[in-house]
């Protein structure tokens, strides 16, 4: 399956969660995609359902595919710790969704263009790996030629507060992924012990 590029709001009602936007068409029209919406009776879901929903709601949520979540959930599971929770971490410090939690693009999607097209460096490096794993200390900026880029930097709103594990300065347009993410810390409404439960069988 190639990279999800529908509707993001389909998806959403899918999860009825605004989970690849900002959610503003939920309240109109929060039913599930389908001819018949909710009038159309739907079964209740097996354990396994749920747990491969739970799986899809990641996948979309932060923009993999199923390879690419199978190789982090795989490296989850060899760390210390809970995997479930190493699972989440290992998803945070990617680095379009670094860019996209220091406030430097509006959504995950945008963040990885961003470091798609080399407008992002790591550590002073050109970096165009959306895949890049951080690491506590790595200093994420723009590339020089990018920082004048007005329609770039016009679109930095600044990190939001509750995301103490990343620190951004405006004046600078550089920012450091300071260390990984306690699970409490991180607002996605994901069960990974639900995806943990999926891939242990």
């Amino acid at each position: 399956m190639a990279r999800y590029t529908g509707p993001k709001t389909k998806i959403s009602r899918i999860f009825g969660e605004p989970i690849t936007g900002n959610g503003k068409w939920l309240t109109k029209n929060s039913n599930p995609p389908g001819q018949h919406g909710a009038t159309r009776k739907r079964k209740t879901l097996g354990e396994y359902a749920l747990q491969l929903k739970e799986k899809q709601k990641a996948k979309y949520t932060y923009g993999l595919l199923e390879k690419q979540f199978r190789r982090t959930f795989e490296e989850a599971s060899r760390q210390k710790g809970v995997t479930g929770e190493n699972l989440i971490k290992l998803l945070e410090a990617r680095l379009d969704n670094t860019v996209f939690r220091m406030g430097i693009a509006p959504s995950r999607q945008a963040a990885r263009q961003l470091v798609s097209h080399k407008h992002i460096t790591v550590n002073g490096d050109v970096l165009n790996i959306p895949s890049y794993s951080c690491k506590p200390g790595d200093v994420i900026a723009f590339k020089n030629k990018s920082a004048v880029n007005s329609s770039l930097t016009s679109a930095v709103r600044g990190k939001n507060p509750k995301f103490n594990w990343v620190d951004w300065n405006e004046t600078e347009l550089k920012g450091t992924f300071i260390t990984y993410p306690e699970r409490e810390s991180v607002p996605e409404n994901i069960k990974e012990s639900l995806i943990v439960e999926l891939y242990s069988k």
